[in-house]
């Protein structure tokens, strides 16, 4: 007798959701923001699926403390448009470190997801704080290192 092999395809009712925490103290930009993507998409878990969000939620903490590697730190910039003529903007890395160190993990880890519906819902899974300190304690959020 033929055995058959059937691939289940995760439901949203059947995924159950973590609260993860990450401390980005010296560690690497990059690095750092594809493993957080990983897992807001959801794709350590078995059950994976490509078109339904998987994933967790991941709390970011001293994301003012991150890192680049070689020269980037002082190279790096951040440009946006206003839509005018002559109306583009640059913006240096040290600059936002300084001034809103959140934008820096989260225009990293917005990269990385999908564009579309469904990663303008996966983004706002993610949770990044300057400091030590955060508003989501009574979710007891799991330590996750990288």
């Amino acid at each position: 007798m033929k055995q058959e092999r059937i691939t289940k395809s995760a439901k949203e009712v059947d995924v159950e959701k973590k609260w993860y925490i990450v401390d980005a103290k010296d560690q690497v930009l990059g690095r750092l923001a594809s493993n957080i993507a990983r897992i807001l998409r959801g794709k350590h878990k078995p059950i994976f699926t490509p078109h339904i969000d998987c994933g967790d939620y991941v709390i970011v903490i001293n994301a003012d403390k991150v890192r680049l590697t070689g020269k980037r730190e002082e190279l790096k910039t951040y440009f946006r448009y206003s839509g005018y003529p002559g109306g583009a903007k640059f913006t240096s890395f040290k600059e936002y470190i300084q001034k809103h160190p959140e934008f820096v993990i989260e225009h990293a880890v917005k990269g990385m997801l999908p564009k579309g519906r469904l990663g303008r819902r996966i983004v706002k899974k993610l949770k990044v704080y300057a400091g030590e300190n955060h508003p989501h304690q009574a979710q007891k959020p799991e330590v996750l290192t990288f």
